[in-house]
C-alpha cells in the first residue's frame, strides 16, 4: 500500500498542461455524455471551410476531430483557427496542430477575439471557462453554427464542498444563462442536451492532479495548501472506497440567422 507522501509528491509533480487526460487511467474514471462530442465534431469539420475552437487546450480535441475528418471525407476546413489564454497550452497546440496550418491565437478568455466580423461558418468549444458571447457572435458568419460541449451547474460539487466547505452553486454555467447570452447576441438556437456523470477518485495523488488541472473546482488549488483535507481524503478513500462525485454537461448548438437578401 502507498504512503500518503508518495501519492502527494506524486500528485505535486504530473505535469498537468493540455487536455490529455490518459495519465488518470486506472486512477479515476468519468462518465462519458452519449451524444459523443468529438466524433460528432468531426462531420461538422468535414463540412466546414472556416473554423475557430475557442479555449483549445492542447488541441487535443481539436487533432482527433481533424483525424476523424480527414481519415472519413478526405476534408478538413480549409481556414481553422484556435484560441488559448494559457501559453504551456498554446504551445502544445502549435505543435499539435501543425500539420493543419492552424492559427494560434494566444489571447485571453474574455478578450476581443483577433479574427475579423463573420470569418467564420463554424465555431466549437470543448468545456470553454467562459464564453465571450458577443464576440463568438461577431466573428460568426450569417448562416454560421456554434456547436460547443460546456461543463454545467455543480460540476464535481462533492469534490469542491470536501475540499473548501459547502460552496453556493450559482447560475454562471447553466442552461438557462447559456441560452439566455446567446440570445441576447442574436443567436438562435438550435439544440440542447444535458447529462449527468458519475466521476470517480481511486486515489489522493489523482485528486491532486485532478484539482490541478482542473483549476476553477478548487480555485487556487495546491497540494501543500490542500495538505490536511487531502490526508483526510485520503484515508476516507482507504475506509470507503472511491471519492465519488458528478459532473454535469451540455451540448449546445446555436445559429447565426442568415443575412436577409
Amino acid at each position: 500500500m502507498r504512503t500518503l507522501e508518495s501519492l502527494l509528491d506524486e500528485g505535486a509533480g504530473v505535469p498537468v498542461e493540455g487536455w490529455d487526460f490518459s495519465w488518470f487511467a486506472g486512477r479515476a474514471t468519468e462518465e462519458r455524455p452519449p451524444w459523443g462530442y468529438a466524433r460528432q465534431l468531426a462531420g461538422r469539420y468535414a463540412a466546414a471551410h472556416a473554423v475557430l475552437d475557442m479555449q483549445t487546450g492542447g488541441g487535443e480535441v481539436v487533432r482527433e476531430a481533424l483525424t476523424r475528418a480527414s481519415t472519413e471525407a478526405a476534408r478538413v476546413p480549409a481556414v481553422l483557427a484556435v484560441t488559448e489564454s494559457w501559453a504551456p497550452n498554446a504551445a502544445l497546440a502549435r505543435a499539435a496542430l501543425a500539420p493543419w496550418r492552424a492559427e494560434v491565437a494566444e489571447v485571453p478568455d474574455d478578450a476581443p477575439l483577433p479574427f475579423p466580423d463573420g470569418r467564420f461558418d463554424l465555431v466549437t468549444s470543448r468545456h470553454p471557462a467562459r464564453v465571450n458571447w458577443p464576440e463568438l457572435a461577431r466573428v460568426l458568419a450569417p448562416g454560421g453554427t456554434y456547436f460547443a460541449q460546456h461543463v454545467g451547474v455543480g460540476t464535481a460539487a462533492a469534490l469542491t464542498d470536501f475540499m473548501m466547505g459547502p460552496q453556493p452553486v450559482g447560475d454562471v454555467r447553466s442552461t438557462a444563462r447559456a441560452v439566455a447570452d446567446a440570445a441576447s447576441c442574436g443567436l438562435r438556437l438550435v439544440d440542447l442536451r444535458e447529462a449527468t456523470l458519475r466521476l470517480e477518485f481511486f486515489d489522493v495523488a489523482a485528486v491532486a492532479v485532478y484539482l490541478r488541472k482542473v483549476i476553477w473546482i478548487v480555485p487556487g488549488f495546491t497540494v501543500e495548501g490542500y495538505r490536511d483535507k487531502l490526508a483526510e481524503l485520503h484515508e476516507r478513500i482507504l475506509d470507503q472506497g472511491p471519492f465519488v462525485a458528478h459532473t454535469t454537461r451540455y451540448l449546445i448548438e446555436c445559429s447565426r440567422p442568415a443575412a436577409p437578401l
